[in-house]
């Protein structure tokens, strides 16, 4: 295999997020370990939220066939997300909802069943002000990922007091063994989606 393809987002649309800031890390360490990577903003496809009444008369909405796309194009993922209330956005959920949706692919073939989750590998990271990180919502975003076929890796980072975390200048993580991690973390979903590819 070439270059692994790896989509790249955070579950917040916040402006100025901590998770938009860490995922913007990992992706630029899995460029450098030789990934072709797409750096998705969950702003730029805004959702409905799901419902099957609405996909009932109008189909697929059109930035969920986008984001459907952009995910069975990819290898893996590396996901950072929040935690509201103990668990992960709405937004998040929203966007695994609909991407989880059956439809037609672009051959006009159908889709196998949850084919944007399933054999897919999967990095977690998550960064909050709060003294966990974030990472109660990791438990069920790993959860949730990992019944839909998702191969989640097993290190994980959550980055707590997020507020004091990174580097204005540079955008990188003050904190040398945290920047590390990331990086360890972003050539492991580049490394074990190049073997899965290799078989």
């Amino acid at each position: 295999m070439g270059q692994p393809r790896i989509l790249a987002f955070a579950g917040s649309l916040r402006a100025g997020s901590y998770n938009m800031k860490l995922v913007r890390i990992a992706a630029g360490a899995a460029q450098a370990a030789g990934a072709s990577v797409t750096a998705l903003d969950l702003r730029d496809l805004p959702l409905p939220v799901f419902d099957e009444d609405l996909e009932a008369r109008e189909g697929l909405p059109p930035n969920a066939r986008t984001l459907k796309d952009l995910m069975l194009a990819c290898d893996g993922m590396i996901i950072s997300s929040p935690e509201y209330n103990s668990s992960i956005s709405a937004a998040l959920k929203n966007a695994i909802d609909w991407a989880s949706r059956p439809c037609t692919g672009p051959d006009g073939k159908p889709e196998r069943p949850l084919a944007c989750f399933k054999g897919k590998v999967a990095g977690l990271l998550a960064a909050s002000p709060g003294g966990w990180g974030g990472l109660r919502g990791l438990v069920t975003l790993r959860s949730i990922l990992g019944n839909i076929g998702v191969i989640v890796l097993p290190d994980q980072l959550a980055v707590a007091k997020a507020d004091q975390a990174f580097d204005a200048a540079t955008g990188k993580l003050l904190d040398p063994k945290q920047q590390a991690i990331v990086e360890r973390i972003a050539s492991q979903v580049v490394e074990t989606s190049r073997r899965l590819a290799a078989g």
